[in-house]
């Protein structure tokens, strides 16, 4: 199994032993030279819609968990709905992943709709 599907593969199969640790004291966090961040979100409601289009707005990429939205609710369709919106206003992109995952990216920043492996 490779280390992107261990990321992104089956939700169901992980275990402790599927993650490595990592210290950032071994690696160079600064950011001061990065063009884009990416900002992990999780979406629990509408009012956490303004941070991630704080961030789209600034130009980063923003990975949103929505498990936390009942699906049959009307707040995913609005939060969608706006999330797209600002996609465009961008020409950005934006993408659902399965039930669990959107992906928001700022100008000139596109998602290819293909897998890498098949």
């Amino acid at each position: 199994m490779g280390f992107m599907s261990k990321i992104l593969g089956d939700r169901d199969a992980h275990t402790a032993e599927d993650y490595v640790e990592l210290n950032l004291d071994d690696f160079d966090t600064a950011s001061s030279d990065a063009a884009m961040q990416v900002h992990i979100a999780e979406i629990q409601g509408q009012q956490d819609v303004i941070a991630i289009k704080d961030a789209i707005y600034d130009g980063d990429l923003v990975v949103a968990d929505i498990t936390r939205l009942r699906t049959e609710d009307t707040t995913v369709e609005r939060i969608t709905n706006e999330l797209q919106q600002v996609a465009r206003e961008v020409d950005g992109d934006i993408v659902q992943k399965g039930d669990d995952q959107i992906l928001v990216t700022p100008t000139g920043v596109k998602i290819s709709r293909e897998k890498l492996t098949r």
